[in-house]
């Protein structure tokens, strides 16, 4: 992403703004996860070679769970559309593109933390990131 232009450029103010949105998001789509994930796995028990098969593929063999795939597919373009990053669907990462003196970088949030208190350069993720130097906590790596 090194390079690229950015509709929106968040401010960690207006990152922390969307956090209650962002947390009801995450835990609709972590939940929907789980269950795709649980029904995945009972199908697999009876054909091993699911296992082996990209998700389209298991849902053209199982149309029933094309209403969670679609779902979840939902989820993540309503994060889209706030102008920001799903990273990890299980961990809710979610990166903000922010400006920090002449550079771009990710303001980085993760579920469970009631600001954004971290970030990272662009071409870098969740394990190089830094601490915002007005957070008010420090985080857990």
């Amino acid at each position: 992403m090194a390079g690229q232009h950015f509709p929106k450029l968040f401010s960690a103010h207006e990152a922390n703004a969307l956090i209650p949105r962002l947390e009801a998001l995450i835990r609709e789509l972590q939940a929907n996860a789980g269950s795709l994930r649980s029904r995945i796995a009972e199908l697999a028990e009876a054909d091993d070679k699911i296992d082996s098969m990209r998700l389209q593929e298991i849902i053209e063999l199982h149309p029933e769970l094309k209403g969670a795939a679609a779902k979840m597919a939902e989820v993540v373009g309503e994060i889209e559309e706030l102008g920001c990053f799903l990273k990890d669907i299980d961990l809710g990462l979610i990166d903000f593109p922010c400006e920090i003196g002449d550079d771009i970088v990710f303001l980085c949030w993760q579920y469970g933390e009631h600001e954004v208190l971290a970030w990272h350069a662009i071409d870098s993720g969740f394990a190089q990131r830094r601490p915002l130097p007005d957070a008010s906590k420090p985080y857990l790596n």
